[in-house]
């Protein structure tokens, strides 16, 4: 049989009789298929991952990206920042997006983020701020390392201390803390934890230094006014100024008899 060919040849193949024809499929991989047909979803050759909600329906696994549409509602959380070098306090909303809701792909991930203050001094570098933190939040991927960066901006002028004794060093380092806290509480971030040692030694330690708090003097638990100097007489912190005569309000003893 005669086989005419009307085209250029560019490049060809040697098929040998021992190789596996190319359009017959692997067992294995049809195996494969055949199991994830089995649990509601599309084999892995077909580009698109499949899933069953939890109501029976069949729909594709969606993953955070720019071009992904804000619905019309999304849950948030908001924080409030006050920092003693600001009279007006800033308030941080983190809006999140549900995806792939009600099956075992279901997530949620930061979408966008608004600061609201009364400050406008600050008008300029939270607008852009913001754009910024809501764009890296829609680009998808992993977006910890926002924390990371934000935390290590120092303000040249010196931070403040939060109350509690912590410490920051500007207040973009203080929405770096919020944006991991808000991480944290949906579950992209792990919250640091001590492993046993450490924490049973921190626990020794604090428990050791609340016991030395409790061995206070005996003026500790004195009814008496702070302040009140040491009665010569009942020998108890008491004495105090009173019409212009030191007296002890504990026994009455006063230097004008």
């Amino acid at each position: 049989m005669t086989i005419k060919i009307d085209r250029k040849i560019v490049k060809y193949q040697v098929h040998k009789p021992e190789d596996k024809p190319q359009d017959r499929p692997d067992e294995k991989l049809v195996d494969k298929a055949a199991e994830r047909i089995a649990e509601g979803k599309t084999p892995a050759s077909s580009g698109e991952e499949l899933v069953r909600d939890k109501n029976g329906r069949t729909a594709k696994v969606i993953r955070m990206h720019e071009k992904l549409e804000r619905p019309e509602m999304l849950i948030g959380s908001t924080y409030k920042i006050k920092t003693p070098i600001s009279d007006h306090a800033m308030y941080v909303t983190i809006n999140d997006i549900v995806l792939n809701e009600g099956t075992e792909y279901e997530q949620r991930r930061p979408f966008e983020i608004f600061i609201n203050s009364k400050n406008l001094d600050h008008f300029q570098w939270i607008v852009a701020l913001t754009r910024i933190i809501s764009a890296v939040f829609r680009k998808g991927g992993d977006v910890t390392f926002l924390v990371d960066e934000l935390k290590a901006v120092f303000d040249p002028r010196g931070g403040y201390w939060q109350p509690g004794g912590k410490f920051m060093p500007s207040i973009i380092a203080e929405l770096g803390y919020v944006i991991e806290r808000h991480l944290q509480s949906i579950g992209l971030m792990r919250k640091p934890q001590l492993d046993p040692h450490q924490q049973k030694l921190v626990d020794e330690k604090r428990a050791e230094f609340e016991a030395r708090a409790k061995q206070a003097d005996a003026f500790a638990k004195a009814h008496f006014p702070e302040g009140a100097q040491l009665c010569g007489k009942c020998s108890t912190a008491a004495v105090v100024m009173m019409d212009g005569c030191m007296t002890c309000l504990n026994c009455g003893d006063s230097k004008c008899g």
